[in-house]
């Protein structure tokens, strides 16, 4: 066998050597005692509790199209980052004795100073000491992400960074190359210094997807996604709702502006109810969510559960142009079980595709 024959004789070089020694590095052990990271920011649930939003070590992105008041939810991010009580009192942080860096690299200089305003009248502050913001719209794509990681690199006891948009580190959006290579940096940034980066990306006008290659892959790695979207019926509303976390999903909450600072909209459920968009997870016939799976299956003959939510929210994204939360997911895979078109051999055993039984059909 010609492969065991060349390891057998494998030689190391001083670059081999240099490749096991990172390998050691990073290799986890279940022995390994590793802490639990520090939470980045958190939003408060019905019932008075709080679910993580981001962690140190990680990244988040919010998504919303243009005018949707993206900025303002930065805004009131940055807030539970630069004082002790909870922002709107519901978003906190753990990182207000950490450094909070802002990268705006979009609007003038006169609006970023607007939104440091903001953020000083929300919480009383004249002058937040640990926060730091910086406006780069006048400089290059290449200069932007430059500047950023420099900033990255440099601050002590960094803890806390939005970059509002991300879009304008790099020269296309669709650009495959381009994207793959501001998720890596994102991913070495946080891993390197831990801390938090948020991030602020535009959907689509046509759908709710995140624009171009960027948006997918970012997507793709996000701890979570966050998608802020103007109220139809109430257009003085914003409505904050998760997309996708790797933890428990927070609660979807809704602000309004007045006398130019965002505050929690009070029944909001009832204001915009008319409008609200439904999952219709219901209103998805039997042959329609059997296909979906028939997608999902083309991939691999079989799936673990978590796996299965990941296939199942890209699947849906694709075919129905709209993004799929975890509980969503869930509903969708326990109809699937009920409909006995995904099975398990044993418990905790992948799950299976079985051929389409239609429960409607008096026949069947």
């Amino acid at each position: 066998m010609p492969f065991i024959e060349e390891v057998e004789d494998f030689t190391p070089t001083q670059n081999n050597t240099d490749l096991l020694k990172t390998l050691q590095s990073v290799k986890i052990s279940p022995l390994d005692e590793i802490k639990p990271p520090l939470v980045a920011w958190q939003m408060m649930n019905s019932s008075g509790d709080f679910d993580t939003v981001g962690h140190c070590g990680d990244f988040s992105v919010i998504i919303g199209k243009a005018k949707s008041r993206k900025s303002f939810l930065i805004n009131i991010a940055l807030c539970a980052c630069v004082q002790d009580t909870p922002a709107l009192g519901i978003i906190k942080s753990q990182l207000v004795d950490k450094t909070v860096l802002y990268f705006d690299t979009e609007q003038s200089i006169y609006y970023v100073q607007l939104a440091i305003k903001r953020i000083c009248n929300a919480t009383g502050l004249t002058n937040p000491n640990n926060l730091n913001v910086y406006a780069l719209r006048k400089f290059t794509p290449s200069e932007r992400l430059e500047l950023i990681e420099y900033a990255i690199y440099n601050t002590p006891n960094i803890g806390f960074v939005v970059i509002d948009g991300i879009k304008d580190l790099v020269t296309s959006i669709n650009d495959e190359e381009q994207a793959t290579m501001i998720a890596s940096k994102l991913l070495k940034w946080t891993a390197d210094t831990n801390c938090h980066i948020v991030t602020v990306l535009h959907q689509n006008k046509g759908n709710d997807n995140a624009r171009g290659h960027i948006g997918t892959e970012l997507i793709n790695k996000a701890e979570t996604v966050l998608s802020v979207t103007k109220s139809d019926k109430q257009p003085e509303i914003s409505i904050v709702e998760p997309q996708f976390t790797r933890s428990k999903e927070p609660d979807v909450f809704g602000f309004e502006i007045i006398d130019g600072l965002p505050v929690l909209a009070q029944d909001w459920k009832n204001r915009t109810s008319t409008e609200r968009k439904k999952s219709q997870l219901e209103e998805i016939e039997d042959y329609r969510l059997y296909q979906l799976l028939n997608s999902v299956y083309s991939n691999a003959p079989s799936f673990m559960y978590s796996k299965l939510q990941i296939q199942i929210q890209m699947a849906y994204n694709l075919e129905f142009g709209k993004s799929l939360g975890n509980t969503a997911t869930e509903k969708i895979i326990e109809r699937c079980k009920n409909n006995k078109w995904i099975i398990q051999s044993a418990e905790r055993k992948p799950y299976t595709l079985a051929p389409f039984l239609n429960n409607d059909d008096p026949l069947q």
